[in-house]
């Protein structure tokens, strides 16, 4: 995950030390907020002339066509318009060639994309309340980030807002395409251990797996009624996890079906297709993790596994189901 680190959370530096340090500890982009004001634009130029660090800039304002000119001739590398100050649809033209964003608050809904999705490169989610530092992140984004995902996988994502060590586990989990840190980078006794933090490692957990987890609602389950060795298999197909989950009439786990599960079924009757049964294909003894977990420890648990993991189904005390977990989109070095 790309890391655009807040150039104006600085407050102690001048422009160009700030740059230099970022660049030193390996920031992918400098990230300009821009409340309206055209004066960013001589920052933006001075940046230009000290390194060749893309700039990102989000711009909130009821005007963004003011800014249409300067962005070009600055050659901005990426863009982003806060939705929520926009008075009509953006047109943004073509003399504009920077990767184009659009950013919406916790409590706007992801359709309004649907206007922009033809033109623009990403969404950018405000995960705490917008223009104040230090900020903790709404655990409410992590399930619209999931949708957002689903809705258009061809689309980036990028997040600003609460990003510290841990919530930068859990979107490199969720495949987000950078993220903005500012006071978690800038305050930092080290900016070099601080960017490890985001990029790479893991620090104290303050979330559970249930605040970032996929709900029932998202995740294939068929109970005792709803299987054949076809429902599975179609339920696998559909849901595109690689998965599908068992459980008993009242929410229970009875086992787990998997992409492997169904490769041993297949080789078991190798001689004899239709002889496959439902038992032939399921793991009724999975690893689960459990939704009270922090993030370290589930973490934790996954390391002391003896194989890889590539999805959990999720566990309350009872052993109800839900939810699951899914790890495609980190390096195996982080697991």
């Amino acid at each position: 995950m790309k890391i655009s680190a807040s150039v104006y959370s600085s407050k102690s530096q001048s422009l160009p030390d700030i740059i230099r340090d970022l660049d030193m500890h390996g920031a992918d982009l400098f990230h300009i907020d821009c409340n309206d004001d055209l004066s960013v634009f001589t920052d933006i130029a001075e940046i230009k002339q000290l390194s060749k660090t893309p700039v990102d800039l989000h711009i909130i304002s009821n005007e963004p066509e003011k800014f249409f000119a300067e962005i070009a001739d600055k050659q901005v590398d990426y863009v982003t318009f806060q939705y929520e100050n926009l008075q009509h649809k953006l047109q943004v033209p073509d003399s504009v060639t920077a990767k184009l964003g659009l950013a919406i608050v916790s409590d706007t809904d992801i359709s309004v994309f649907d206007d922009y999705a033809d033109r623009f490169d990403f969404i950018l989610f405000m995960t705490t309340t917008p223009g104040q530092s230090g900020g903790v992140f709404d655990k409410s984004n992590f399930r619209k980030i999931r949708q957002f995902r689903q809705r258009y996988p061809q689309k980036k994502i990028h997040v600003d807002g609460g990003v510290n060590g841990e919530v930068s586990f859990i979107l490199r989990n969720m495949g987000v395409y950078a993220s903005v840190s500012g006071s978690y980078l800038m305050n930092s006794e080290s900016m070099g251990a601080a960017m490890l933090n985001l990029k790479t490692y893991d620090v104290d957990s303050h979330f559970q797996v249930r605040d970032f987890m996929r709900e029932v609602d998202e995740i294939p389950l068929l109970k005792p009624a709803d299987r054949s060795v076809q429902s599975i298999l179609q339920s696998i197909e559909d849901y595109d996890l690689g998965f599908t989950i068992l459980v008993d009439e009242q929410g229970r786990l009875e086992g787990m079906v998997t992409n492997a599960d169904v490769r041993k079924g297949l080789l078991k009757h190798s001689d004899d297709l239709n002889r496959i049964t439902v038992a032939d294909i399921t793991n009724t003894r999975p690893v689960t993790a459990r939704q009270d977990m922090s993030v370290m420890e589930l973490l934790r648990f996954i390391k002391q596994q003896s194989f890889a993991i590539s999805y959990l189904p999720v566990v309350d005390e009872n052993n109800n189901v839900t939810g699951a977990v899914t790890f495609f989109n980190l390096i195996k070095g982080e697991l």
